[in-house]
């Protein structure tokens, strides 16, 4: 038996330039589960996406969903891309094992946390209060540097990672400090003055829809150690509960041991893993 995968619907092409497409896995003529792909960006080398691998239960063990990965890697090389991107649920251990097989390398983990109704409150001595315009002109030049590495996909260039994350930055935050569902805020002591600052947005999770989100989470060098990242959480859930929110979610990559200890503290576990791989 053969399987192939088959479009389920025309190539989507967005705005943005980037593009996606749903197909159906099938064994011969029989459809025995789904994937989507898409693009992260328009611009070449360019990163493709793996989305949403379903086999149907009756026909999973057999090798199905590793070769309808394998088949779907053909078709992002085909689009062009270098590398791929995956995200597969914490607790489905199968799909950790074949992605790990097929080469995929963990990047990073999405955490979430279930918020208690009452905000909580922060440490003796830190208060938080919404960034001003000159703090988040700073906050923004150094948010996009630091996180441009992260987009450097197989081919890329560290030049490219960084129009690419001043280009997503501006996707996410086009009004600025004025974006509609964003809070951006600081967490300030007498002893230390501002010492670090939290980006609250918004984000579709797995099960939940729109939920918000920690997109950056900074303590000044000069500041570490001292419990402000604590602090800046906790300032985070009080801006998810302000806007009517019940669950809080982050990203953190992997190696980054302290912050992972400090999220699962303060009650966040694990929903998914996000794993890269190149195209050769």
């Amino acid at each position: 038996m053969t399987t192939t995968l088959r479009p389920a619907q025309p190539l989507q092409h967005h705005g943005d330039g980037t593009r996606s497409r749903a197909y159906e896995v099938r064994v011969n003529s029989r459809p025995v589960g789904a994937l989507e792909l898409a693009t992260r960006s328009a611009a070449e080398p360019r990163t493709g996406v793996i989305r949403n691998l379903r086999i149907d239960e009756a026909d999973r063990r057999r090798g199905r969903g590793t070769v309808a990965a394998l088949a779907a890697e053909e078709v992002l090389r085909s689009w062009r891309c270098t590398g791929v991107a995956v995200s597969v649920p914490a607790d489905a251990t199968p799909a950790l094992r074949m992605a790990t097989a097929l080469g995929y390398r963990e990047t990073g983990r999405v955490m979430l946390k279930e918020l208690a109704a009452e905000p909580p409150t922060l440490p003796e001595g830190s208060t938080g209060r919404p960034m001003t315009q000159a703090e988040f002109d700073a906050w923004l030049e150094l948010a996009v540097v630091e996180y441009a590495p992260r987009l450097v996909a197989p081919g890329m260039s560290a030049e490219e990672g960084l129009a690419a994350s001043r280009a997503e930055h501006a996707r996410m935050l086009p009004a600025g400090l004025d974006t509609p569902g964003t809070a951006l805020l600081v967490v300030r002591t007498a002893q230390d003055g501002i010492a670090g600052s939290v980006w609250v947005g918004q984000r579709d999770l797995p099960g939940l829809g729109s939920v918000p989100y920690v997109y950056d989470v900074r303590v000044a060098p000069e500041h570490r150690g001292r419990g402000h990242g604590r602090s800046l959480m906790l300032l985070a859930e009080r801006a998810a509960l302000a806007g009517g929110g019940r669950h809080l979610g982050l990203y953190v990559v992997e190696g980054n041991t302290p912050a992972r200890r400090l999220y699962a503290s303060l009650g966040y576990r694990d929903t998914t893993v996000t794993a890269v791989k190149e195209l050769i």
